[in-house]
């Protein structure tokens, strides 16, 4: 048996507190929003309770935000990618920022297990004064288990039309870029941090941007696969490979920090659900 669910969260700012109502149709739901940092900014936890998609699961999120509403959602574990039979698994994500909304997209890492066959999508669409940060953390196999990624493959897809597009498709069997020099090099973790503008980000913030993501690389033992970069005045990424995940998302987390300083002048907030 397949499942197919379907969340719809919007954020909208009621009485300088940010409110978000959602919808779902299938199991897949959002915990009570928490503000932990006061009411401007609405957290929330995402929770699929059959823990992972297997062949012919789908899951389509859409999350909108307008005014001046900040939200920022999280899961509280990895999003898992199991074994397939044949069939595609897919999870597809479209995030609409309007007016000058902000919102944070943090979820834990998706783990592609041994034969999956998945795709992971995520789309943005922000308008001019709105802004969005998040990041995109995929595991390959489960190297500390002794569960390798050998067969199967993972698409992933992150776009902003007509602005930017990072699009690849990882195959297990495709042994030069699985290890080669050009490819993973042996890595099975692969991360990104993305700060997005909806129109093109001033020279001072952009370069004061890379220059602390640089700084919080060169302390890092993750240095020598990591960078950082503005394929366009929109956008900002940072990128890294590890052979696991833990190290690739403390880096992740520590550029998160010091970017929400200099972007948003906001101190860095941690979900609780992280901590637990």
């Amino acid at each position: 048996m397949t499942w197919h669910a379907q969340l719809d969260i919007r954020y909208t700012p009621e009485q300088e507190r940010t409110v978000a109502r959602h919808s779902h149709n299938g199991p897949l739901r959002v915990l009570q929003s928490l503000y932990p940092e006061g009411g401007a900014i609405c957290h929330n936890v995402l929770v699929h309770p059959p823990g992972g998609l297997v062949g012919g699961d789908t899951l389509d999120m859409t999350v909108a935000a307008s005014g001046n509403a900040h939200g920022l959602l999280t899961t509280p574990g990895a999003t898992r990618f199991y074994r397939s039979a044949g069939e595609l698994a897919l999870q597809r994500t479209h995030i609409d920022l309007q007016d000058q909304a902000r919102l944070e997209w943090l979820p834990l890492e998706a783990l592609a297990y041994n034969q999956c066959r998945a795709e992971n999508r995520l789309t943005l669409n922000l308008a001019p004064q709105a802004e969005f940060m998040g990041w995109d953390v995929t595991a390959f196999g489960l190297p500390s288990a002794a569960l390798p990624f050998e067969l199967g493959s993972f698409l992933q897809h992150i776009e902003v039309p007509g602005v930017w597009l990072e699009r690849g498709r990882i195959d297990a069997t495709d042994k030069r870029l699985m290890d080669g020099p050009l490819g993973l090099a042996g890595h099975r973790c692969m991360a990104s941090l993305f700060f997005v503008s909806g129109s093109p980000l001033e020279r001072h913030r952009r370069e004061a941007g890379l220059e602390l993501a640089r700084s919080l690389l060169d302390a890092h033992a993750l240095q020598a696969s990591a960078g950082v970069s503005c394929p366009n005045p929109q956008v900002m990424v940072l990128r890294v490979l590890s052979p696991l995940v833990e190290p690739a998302m403390l880096l992740l987390r520590q550029v998160w920090v010091a970017w929400r300083a200099h972007f948003w002048q906001l101190p860095a907030v941690s979900p609780r659900i992280w901590s637990t």
